[in-house]
């Protein structure tokens, strides 16, 4: 345990005996010190059981940690990601000004600006009505089949940027192997005016690959012609042997690269689906923000970057005041998937128990992330958030200035977005109605956003994805492999595999759950 570890015990067990509202009675100008401005967002994080000696010991935990040597690794495509040999380069997607990036001695550069140049045709021909169905029809619904990584971020992205959508096309996402959700689109769309994006970098994935081919059963079965898929699929995905034997053309398949990780593949072509619905313009805009956030986070000090001190606090919360959840709650209807990105992009970085030297963990990793949009989620668990016995910390998120005609709703969420902020910091105390008590002393940060564009959201989920490198730095793992999500899939086929005959090895629950299900499956 190293000794700025051992001096932030000792700050915590001082901190402990005061709230976050007698830190505010004591410090006139805590907000001012504990709040910053990164372009279009304002973070602020005085709302955290946290004063200067705590940062100040926060940052030195960061430098022991050896934090800067693999912040320079992760920009510059060292195979950080050991365990599977491979780079994390998903920042060379969205710089602004493309610049020499090197992997294994070759410049990737001219290869993301290649993929991009034929995203930007593919979707012009769609939005222009010039790609058209087999049966001469143009475009006008597309659904992308994909599942993790390749389908939670661009749904989140497409749902936040609905402003800015054709309103000529619409778009379903399919990722559940659960057949209910392929049947959305069967049994309600027309096949002839229907593009799917399959989204699979091995074009092997079992839940995308099963909803894939039953779509392509429904277009052929439609039109009884092998050549129809060629005019109503396209491949995002590197196999190119899978995707020809599948039917779709290979001048239909958009590349990316094993440096690409799924769960930060949406600014790749596995985001296609997005500059299909905005434009590719506006899917610039999301890369450049993104972009501005990776330099922000590049170069600016540790004292007043924006994911470190994201990450810092949140180090502070979870290892510290032991706080083993936190929430993720955007009052903002449009990113109410943000959660869900969230879930996938941190907890499958950071759930880890093994080290990146391949031994046990010594303390807590990543927390347990739940969320939902404010104001729904005021009336469903916030009831546990103001007087559970588990105090969770929370980030709330807003947009200070709307995009809708609409002012007092703004204004009613704007009152909402603040007063539970200060609910959970502050409390009350009622002796005569203990029910009506309130603990108080729950941390949150707050965002505020200018207003959500393509560029802010850029910014924000970049912001996010830098804070889960800072906190896997310190914590001494392996933010980016997903070992954790193999074991139950290889059972899963073994099961399948074994249908008619399960192997005597299963447990007996096993066993028996499934010939309960046997013995009532019909179709």
């Amino acid at each position: 345990m190293s000794e700025s570890w051992k001096t932030l015990e000792n700050i915590k067990d001082n901190l402990s005996k005061k709230t976050i509202k007698q830190l505010f009675d004591d410090q006139p100008d805590r907000f001012y010190n504990f709040s910053l401005q990164v372009e279009n967002i304002f973070f602020d994080y005085s709302k955290n059981l946290i004063d200067q000696e705590t940062i100040n010991m926060l940052l030195s935990l960061l430098k022991e940690s050896g934090f800067e040597n693999w912040r320079n690794r992760y920009f510059m495509g060292e195979k950080i990601n050991k365990t599977d040999n491979r780079a994390v380069l998903h920042t060379a997607l969205r710089q602004s000004k493309p610049h020499p990036v090197l992997v294994d001695g070759k410049d990737v550069s001219p290869d993301v600006a290649a993929v991009k140049d034929k995203m930007r045709r593919f979707c012009k021909n769609v939005r222009d009505k010039t790609w058209r169905g087999h049966s001469g029809k143009p475009i006008s619904h597309i659904v992308h089949i994909g599942i993790g990584g390749s389908q939670l971020g661009p749904s989140l992205v497409v749902d936040a940027l609905a402003t800015y959508h054709d309103p000529d096309l619409t778009c379903d996402f399919v990722s559940n192997i659960d057949a209910h959700d392929i049947e959305r689109i069967t049994k309600h769309y027309n096949p002839e005016t229907t593009l799917f994006l399959i989204a699979s970098k091995s074009f092997t994935t079992q839940e995308t690959m099963m909803n894939a081919h039953t779509a392509r059963k429904w277009v052929l079965d439609h039109y009884g012609d092998p050549d129809s898929i060629s005019s109503h699929f396209v491949a995002l995905s590197t196999n190119e042997a899978a995707v020809s034997e599948f039917g779709i053309d290979p001048e239909n398949m958009f590349e990316f690269w094993d440096w690409v990780g799924g769960r930060y593949s949406l600014w790749s072509s596995i985001g296609l689906v997005i500059p299909l619905m905005i434009g590719m313009d506006r899917f610039e805009d999301l890369l450049d923000g993104a972009g501005a956030m990776d330099d922000h986070f590049r170069t600016a000090p540790p004292e007043t970057n924006l994911p470190v001190l994201l990450g810092l606090t949140g180090i502070w919360n979870r290892n510290f005041l032991n706080y083993p959840a936190y929430t993720v709650v955007p009052y903002d209807q449009r990113l109410s998937k943000l959660p869900l990105w969230l879930q996938q992009v941190d907890m499958e970085s950071n759930g880890k128990t093994v080290t990146r030297d391949g031994m046990p963990v010594d303390m807590q990793t990543g927390p347990m992330i739940m969320g939902g949009a404010g104001t729904d989620v005021q009336h469903s668990y916030f009831q546990w958030m103001h007087q559970g016995t588990a105090p969770t910390p929370s980030d709330f998120i807003i947009c200070a200035a709307p995009d809708h005609d609409y002012p007092e709703h703004h204004k009613k969420l704007v009152t909402h977005f603040l007063a539970q902020q200060q609910a959970l910091m502050e409390g009350i105390e009622n002796k005569a109605e203990p029910h009506r008590s309130f603990p108080g002393n729950r941390p949150s940060n707050a965002f505020i956003l200018d207003r959500l564009t393509p560029y802010t959201l850029g910014q924000l989920l970049a912001a996010y994805e830098h804070k889960i490198f800072v906190q896997g730095i310190i914590w001494n793992i392996n933010s980016f492999d997903q070992y954790g999500v193999e074991l139950g899939k290889t059972m899963a086929k073994d099961l399948q595999d074994h249908w008619d005959d399960p192997q005597e090895t299963n447990d007996s629950s096993t066993l028996g759950q499934l010939n309960h299900i046997k013995g009532n499956f019909s179709v």
